[in-house]
């Protein structure tokens, strides 16, 4: 049998080099979407009436059900076929931002939100695990996932940019609608270069126990965690929704061991390093995602950048992931993801502490600046890595599976980080104010105390990270029970 080195490079094709942008357009439009609305919040809530208590669902309503479907998804598209998947979530993710654009009431733009996160939550896995399967182990597929982990760290900061440029231009409107073209370029390039998949499986054989158990207790903690800051962490209404969210996703669980054709199989976690990675993006993003709505909050509230500032100032972060990636996918077949992912949550970690000391008369360029290009770096090293490693031991029909577990690790960790650092904030910000400090001052303060715990996070990721497989961008032989066969769904 000849060895999988000498199979010709897909990726060196035209078409290869296609189906990649794709795939990676595909990650950019969900990514993104969880950032680009926050620069607009003020326009939005001037122009629809939003309170200041329920401005927050148009940010949250997309991660809430983005998280909360994401396991769903990914379980979908290994069962359904993928393509039909991704296709399927295009087009509610297209058309909740046509509605989304047109909205005249604060409950319309939070129900298209939340549409948006269902559609982006059938979208990703699938967009992940057509690259894990068409992308064959070796150089090809390291050099794939690099660049969609480039793309997974660039894009939150791209969405501040691109939210400032929108908002102070066109509107907010053009926030949503801009998803729109980009939707019609996707669909039509998947039916061009993903080829159909057929059911490996029936709807009547699904786990719908187990669907309605995980989506509950997702949909559940997440949404328990956006409201902590609001109702106080050591409320009935707080400790009885995480409460009630661990009940369910123990019952889930049992569900799991007695299905036949379970939605997750239990199995999936036997693979060397998979549930290192995804507690390690779990830890990793509740750590940098705040960056972003801290450091925007504290330049247009105490620097008063406006919203195009703010985002430009995101530019050179965008350059340095970019350039991170890139180097990320020479390393990788030398030295193996884990000690890239270390350095590189070392590197992001040690970067948003420089960015926790801001100053209330800061300047971008000493200030802000050098911390944003060393986090840049080690963004670009730890998606890479973590993305490459999450899935180096995955079997071709476990792909969706895999990816939506690190993907829903993302959007778990992202709603518990804000809900987290939020908290440590405010209560900083008004325990100064409450002393007569200035408020300036107090914002400052409250944001840097965030940032200050939320590099102690990566810190923390980078110690997870030492069980993390140490993949050279190969798949390498999984254990027997990591691979037996799932029971057959189809007769």
């Amino acid at each position: 049998m000849a060895p999988q080195a000498a199979q010709p490079s897909f990726l060196a094709t035209g078409r290869g080099k296609l189906t990649l942008t794709l795939l990676c357009a595909i990650a950019f439009l969900d990514f993104i979407d969880a950032s680009i609305i926050n620069v607009a919040l003020p326009a939005i809530r001037s122009d629809l009436g939003f309170s200041v208590q329920d401005l927050q669902w148009v940010p949250s309503g997309y991660l809430l059900t983005y998280g909360g479907f994401m396991l769903l998804g990914g379980r979908l598209a290994d069962l359904l076929g993928r393509r039909r998947v991704v296709v399927a979530g295009t087009v509610l993710f297209s058309l909740s931002s046509v509605v989304g654009g047109l909205a005249n009431t604060s409950g319309m733009l939070v129900g298209a939100r939340l549409a948006q996160g269902a559609g982006a939550a059938m979208m990703l896995p699938g967009a992940l695990s057509i690259l894990t399967t068409m992308f064959k182990e070796g150089g090809d597929r390291t050099k794939a996932l690099s660049v969609w982990g480039g793309v997974a760290g660039g894009a939150s900061a791209a969405g501040v940019l691109l939210g400032g440029l929108l908002t102070d231009g066109p509107g907010w409107r053009w926030v949503m609608w801009v998803n729109v073209p980009v939707c019609v370029l996707v669909i039509a390039g998947l039916y061009l270069l993903v080829e159909g998949e057929k059911r490996t499986a029936r709807l009547a054989n699904f786990d719908i126990l187990g669907t309605v158990l995980v989506t509950g207790s997702v949909l559940l903690l997440v949404y328990s965690l956006v409201k902590a800051p609001d109702v106080g962490w050591g409320a009935n209404r707080t400790i009885g929704g995480l409460t009630g969210a661990a009940v369910i996703m123990i019952a889930f669980l049992l569900n799991e061991r007695r299905s036949s054709n379970p939605l997750l199989p239990l199995s999936i976690f036997r693979i060397r390093g998979l549930g290192a990675a995804d507690v390690t993006q779990l830890v990793a993003v509740a750590g940098f995602l705040s960056m972003f709505f801290f450091l925007s909050l504290y330049m247009e509230n105490v620097l008063g950048y406006s919203p195009m500032k703010t985002g430009s100032a995101y530019l050179p972060l965008c350059v340095g992931v970019g350039m991170a990636a890139g180097i990320a996918s020479q390393l990788i077949p030398r030295i193996g993801t884990r000690p890239l992912l270390i350095v590189g949550l070392l590197l992001a970690g040690g970067g948003i502490y420089w960015l926790s000391r801001i100053p209330v008369d800061g300047h971008y360029l000493g200030d802000l600046l050098p911390g944003l290009m060393v986090t840049s770096f080690g963004l670009g090293f730890a998606f890479v890595s973590i993305t490459t490693a999450a899935n180096a031991n995955v079997e071709p029909e476990r792909a969706g599976l895999a990816a939506a577990l690190l993907n829903a690790s993302q959007q778990i960790g992202g709603a518990l980080g804000l809900a987290i650092f939020s908290a440590v904030a405010t209560s900083r910000t008004d325990h100064l104010v409450a002393h007569h400090t200035a408020v300036p001052q107090a914002l400052t303060s409250g944001f840097s105390r965030a940032l200050l715990v939320s590099s102690f996070f990566l810190f923390a990721a980078a110690i997870v990270a030492l069980r993390a497989a140490n993949s050279r961008g190969e798949v390498a032989d999984t254990p027997a029970a990591a691979t037996a066969p799932e029971p057959a769904t189809t007769r």
